[in-house]
């Protein structure tokens, strides 16, 4: 156990360099956050006077929101760099070494895992400049992170996975496309479910980005659901873990293939 967890470490680091020597793209990855907080919370101010919405300023329910969609947009690309590491050559090269197989896999997801926290920091201090009010604390704060992380745990390595079984850059822009928006607009991230139709309230029930909203919201509010805290990240936990064991599969299979 503790060499897979060293091997694991040793792939992030690998990973956090190459993040590391390209700064701009962290810079680039805010810009899209910075627009839905402060140029959406500015444009819908005033929905809240619909109610439902537990707060009286809009980029208080917003921020949570946008942590969480870039969490799910950021890793959902994941496994293009799983794709270029199997096009150059570098993750056969791997295959041929001790290394663990479920390093190969979880050094990524860790990676995003690590730049996602960041990325969630940045935009919660973003709206706080920006006039937001976080009940909840540094406690809520952490648990609203968390829950991103576990959100990004789950489709960084489905993504993974995906890099593995199609192997072709079309195929991943494809299905990412076709799914980021709808599991956006299929939640909490914009509106109330109060003031959503039924049968949308019914689908963001079983989606897992509103989870990771429900959630942090609640761990952010002044008198926290525990229920729904404890609930939504049990299950986000419960899938992440099955994420992950599923693209340690993948990469066994891709190497039985090759």
């Amino acid at each position: 156990m503790s060499t897979a967890v060293t091997q694991t470490w040793y792939m992030t680091q690998r990973q956090l360099r190459v993040f590391a020597r390209q700064p701009a793209y962290a810079v680039i990855t805010l810009i899209q956050p910075v627009i839905w907080l402060f140029l959406f919370g500015s444009l819908f101010r005033k929905v809240v006077r619909l109610g439902g919405f537990g707060t009286t300023s809009y980029l208080d329910y917003l921020v949570p929101g946008v942590v969480v969609m870039s969490a799910l947009g950021a890793n959902m690309w994941a496994g293009m760099g799983t794709l270029e590491e199997i096009q150059r050559g570098t993750l056969d090269r791997f295959l041929t070494t001790p290394v663990s197989r479920a390093a190969l896999m979880n050094g990524n997801v860790v990676n995003n895992g690590l730049v996602t926290a960041f990325q969630s920091v940045v935009i919660v201090l973003l709206g706080l400049l920006g006039g937001a009010d976080y009940p909840g604390g540094v406690g809520g704060i952490v648990l609203l992170v968390l829950a991103s992380v576990l959100l990004g745990t789950v489709f960084g390595a489905l993504s993974n996975a995906l890099g593995m079984v199609v192997r072709e850059r079309e195929s991943i822009i494809g299905i990412n496309t076709f799914l980021l928006l709808p599991l956006t607009f299929l939640s909490s991230a914009f509106m109330a479910p109060a003031q959503m139709p039924g049968w949308m309230r019914d689908i963001a029930d079983f989606n897992p980005v509103n989870w990771a909203m429900v959630a942090g919201r609640s761990a952010m509010s002044e008198r926290p659901d525990w229920g729904d805290v404890l609930g939504r990240g049990g299950a986000l936990l419960a899938l992440a873990v099955a994420a992950v064991w599923l693209s340690i599969r993948t990469v066994r299979s891709y190497q039985r293939s090759v």
